[in-house]
């Protein structure tokens, strides 16, 4: 008896090569439904129309032609059974061999905008319910979800047939096929309604298998979607981008984009920001009238730090910034856009990783973030709104200069993407010193100001926390601070105002705390 397939497919890739394979090398017969039925036959390629095989029609506007005992029977049957094999008998099922079936294309629905009835109507019911009992009786049964699988498994059993593994491998990409597709509609669900969801579901494919996670013993795995974000930048020389690349240029970028990115006020406004970061904190940061400049600057913050590390800009990097960039060991620069002469000089740094990010593949919705934790995790917004400064008060008797509000403006914003506790000196909005990651904020500064030195005189300071105590506050004094930018909120804030009247240094309060753990 020839083997029967049964196929409904949305996305109709490839589907009548392979039918025609199917049919004439392994005689194969097409019991298909609908658009499908129609499109192979369109094709030449004979076809058992659904309704004819279970002898029932297409109901409900098309809503119902699967969901028939001939159809799931004929799937479900376990071919060894004995009580199966009375049944199949009694109620002459015709066995299906391989279900191929992939869904109503309900994301691509959603995503372009859809009313809420278009997007109910896209939602698949018989096709998730012959994927499932096709994975669930994978040892009789083969089923695909995807146009990429067709050519495997011609080739399988042209070689004579398909082995337990690769069967139970199938089942398991049906399965996190129909998973990903109940992700996409609960998640649409909660959003559209504005319902909290009792469960976290989220679904990412898998991109890349990586060499290793943070450390060799590790092992590490990169999933997410492949039209936006790192997984849509071009990668235009250097190796294979590593987990830790991949945690440091997210860093990077969001820092980086507290300044804009790739917009025409860049240039009417001297915007250009050069960050550059090494193990997860800026190391260095600048805005200035050129992408070089700005570059130079950040370099000049912590020259030592920032060997085999990450930059990013958020404008283009012309001839004279390569330039700059070839004199140092760096891992990754990632910008908007590259001049083809700045590309010419960077290549012959083979394993300098550049990447090509332009603004339209930036995440347009709010993001959130995940940690994992023994037994879970922990989800919460991202820290990217804007700060807005005319919530910032000064609560001192010196009120700040209008190029020192720049430069707290400047400092506030580097200080944001910092490892808590963090300190940030900044002076001609470039920073000068930076203190990440310590236990009290006192030793954070302490390592920020020794790091600007003599630099720090007439500089300002910005805090992620507030300054309970006087004696941050004394020792920017000793380094010569004329500003702090910090986000107040202490029950013992007068301490350092009145420190900070004593000294004559300008206070301003955000209003705002940035922790970054």
């Amino acid at each position: 008896m020839s083997p029967l397939a049964l196929v409904s497919v949305s996305d109709k890739k490839n589907i009548i090569p392979f039918c025609a394979e199917l049919v004439e090398k392994f005689n194969y017969k097409i019991l298909s439904s609908g658009g499908t039925a129609k499109y192979l036959a369109q094709a030449k390629i004979p076809v058992i129309k659904v309704a004819d095989f279970t002898r029932s029609p297409e109901i409900l506007g098309g809503r119902v032609k699967t969901l028939h005992p001939k159809i799931h029977g004929g799937i479900l049957a376990k071919r060894s059974d004995v009580e199966h094999k009375k049944d199949i008998e009694s109620h002459d099922l015709e066995l299906i061999d391989l279900v191929v079936v992939n869904l109503y294309p309900f994301k691509k629905t959603v995503d372009q905008g859809s009313t809420w009835e278009d997007a109910i109507e896209n939602i698949d019911i018989g096709g998730p319910s012959m994927i499932r009992s096709a994975a669930k009786n994978h040892n009789d049964v083969s089923v695909l979800v995807d146009p990429s699988q067709y050519k495997e498994f011609l080739e399988k059993i042209n070689k004579g047939g398909l082995d337990e593994s690769y069967k139970a491998k199938l089942a398991l990409e049906a399965f996190q096929h129909t998973a990903d597709y109940d992700t996409a509609i609960s998640n649409w669900i909660s959003k559209e309604k504005n319902l909290e969801s009792c469960k976290y579901i989220k679904s990412y494919p898998l991109l890349k298998s990586l060499r290793y996670g943070e450390n060799p013993h590790q092992k590490g795995f990169w999933y997410g979607l492949s039209n936006i974000g790192w997984n849509s930048a071009e990668q235009l020389q250097g190796k294979d981008l590593s987990y830790n690349n991949l945690l440091d240029l997210e860093s990077a970028l969001s820092t980086v984009l507290e300044f804009g990115y790739e917009e025409k006020d860049i240039l009417r406004t001297n915007n250009f920001a050069s960050v550059i970061l090494k193990h997860n904190n800026p190391c260095g940061a600048s805005i200035s009238n050129s992408a070089s400049q700005a570059f130079l600057n950040a370099l000049k913050c912590d020259s030592v730090s920032a060997f085999g590390g990450i930059v990013a800009f958020n404008s283009n990097v012309d001839t004279k910034t390569a330039i700059n960039l070839k004199d140092i060991f760096l891992e990754c620069v990632v910008a908007p856009s590259f001049d083809e002469e700045a590309l010419e000089i960077l290549k012959f740094k083979k394993n300098l990783r550049i990447l090509r990010l332009s603004k339209d593949k930036l995440p347009k919705t709010k993001q959130t973030f995940t940690k994992s934790i023994m037994g879970g995790l922990l989800v919460q917004d991202a820290d990217d709104s804007e700060d807005k400064t005319e919530n910032w008060i000064s609560v001192t008797k010196n009120n700040p200069s209008n190029q020192i509000n720049l430069d707290l403006n400047f400092a506030w914003k580097i200080c944001k993407h910092v490892k808590s506790n963090a300190i940030v000196i900044a002076k001609g909005q470039k920073t000068i010193g930076i203190g990440a990651g310590q236990m009290n904020r006192v030793g954070a500064a302490k390592i920020a100001l020794e790091a600007a030195k003599s630099s720090s005189f007439d500089a300002v300071l910005a805090s992620d926390g507030f300054l309970p105590f006087a004696d941050t506050v004394e020792l920017a004094h000793d380094y010569g601070i004329k500003a702090i930018i910090q986000p107040g909120g202490s029950l013992r804030d007068q301490e350092s105002i009145d420190m900070c009247d004593s000294k004559g240094i300008s206070m301003v309060f955000t209003q705002r705390r940035h922790f970054l753990h």
